[in-house]
């Protein structure tokens, strides 16, 4: 019998792609699924974009690029944060990978280690978890709260530091929640951070330009104090709708860049390049299809915040990014994801229960907006039914 490393009995994975071959298997069997389980928007690449990407396919960029990616395109994404978030980033500091997990992969496994501690949001992106454990550092889950409308607590963060901490996980605004942490909440994290100059600190600002109602992202990026160990993860899927394109980015500190390029070099090469001139044109060029999908999105998360908050047993905070909702079942008698099995299985509507976020996600489930809003009522009403029939 082969033998493989201890860590790969530890690793984890994404149960929405899980729910996704599931949902798929039941459609070619006939039935009518509803997804609102995967985090994919349902637009397509605006068409400038592609074209690009035809473009430079005809014209011959075939070959390799450089590992961090090319030049053009890191110089796109500097100015592009620039104009965006008020940054100044060296291009030379930039990294184009195979989407946004990529990023998490790297910097877990540069820091995480027997005896080494990581923190991360809990409930947040499984990945950040899977990986940690999978290095054998041990996983400190930073507590994600409804009371906070799923904003981190900066006091209940630093409190979980400890001389083994090597690495912060920080998310706004995120996965599962929606939530969006104020700025007020980000400078006094950063405050606590800059007496452990020791510790490195990932923030992934993938939802970045998704947020309602006048809510601002606040990028760790903005804070001089902490640019020396920060690690920026963004990338294009979301806000572009480009999730099959996998085209990410990361910003790393000068003393970390070397070794991600060599990270880059050892594992994938390079990121293909008819697709880095497709993110270049998606950066440059208009981005009337971004405020468009953003417009839907909101009609969309109104819909379902006030659908789901109709169900019985059901409550449901308004998210102020992303594109998910995060309600509350426990009130309907159920376990988290029993249910979402249910809903699936019976009712047609796939959705991703609370506790394949985290151990605090018992109570929850996840529903991507990213769908129609038909395919959202007609969920909303599936998953009414349901409830009421199971409540007997």
């Amino acid at each position: 019998m082969l033998k493989t490393i201890e860590g790969f009995n530890r690793i984890g994975e994404e149960n929405a792609f899980a729910v996704l071959a599931r949902a798929t298997a039941l459609a070619a069997q006939g039935r009518d699924i509803i997804n609102l389980g995967i985090g994919q928007p349902d637009f397509r690449t605006p068409e400038h974009v592609v074209e690009a990407a035809v473009k430079a396919l005809r014209d011959g960029h075939h070959g390799y690029t450089p590992a961090t990616g090319i030049l053009p395109l890191r110089e796109g994404v500097a100015a592009d944060i620039d104009r965006r978030l008020g940054a100044s980033v060296n291009p030379d500091n930039v990294v184009v990978v195979p989407g946004g997990k990529v990023t998490m992969f790297m910097a877990i496994l540069m820091f995480g280690e027997p005896g080494a501690e990581i923190l991360y949001p809990d409930p947040g992106f499984p990945i950040y978890r899977s990986m940690i454990e999978f290095t054998g550092a041990t996983p400190v889950p930073v507590p994600i709260r409804e009371e906070n409308d799923f904003a981190f607590s900066a006091e209940e963060t630093l409190s979980l530091l400890t001389p083994r901490t090597r690495l912060v996980i920080v998310n706004s605004p995120a996965n599962p929640t929606g939530g969006v942490t104020p700025r007020a909440e980000i400078e006094k994290l950063v405050a606590g951070l800059e007496a452990r100059p020791d510790i490195a600190i990932l923030s992934d600002e993938i939802y970045g330009q998704m947020t309602y109602d006048g809510a601002v992202h606040c990028s760790l990026l903005e804070f001089e104090a902490i640019r020396d160990r920060l690690i920026l993860l963004d990338g294009w899927s979301k806000t572009y709708a480009m999730t099959g394109w996998r085209m990410g980015y990361a910003v790393w500190p000068d003393q970390l860049i070397d070794k991600a390029r060599k990270l880059a070099v050892n594992c994938w090469s390079c990121v293909n390049a008819p697709a880095q001139f497709a993110g270049l044109a998606a950066l440059e060029g208009p981005q009337d299809a971004v405020a468009a999908m953003m417009v839907e999105f909101d009609k969309r998360r109104k819909l379902v915040v006030e659908g789901l908050n109709a169900l019985p047993g059901v409550s449901a905070r308004t998210p102020m990014g992303a594109f998910y909702a995060f309600p509350n079942i426990s009130g309907t008698g159920w376990k988290a994801k029993p249910l979402a099995s249910a809903l699936l299985e019976e009712a047609g509507v796939a959705v991703i229960g609370g506790p394949d976020f985290g151990i605090l996600g018992e109570g929850y489930i996840r529903l991507s907006y990213a769908n129609s809003a038909e395919n959202i009522t007609r969920a909303l009403q599936r998953m009414g039914e349901f409830l009421a029939q199971a409540r007997g």
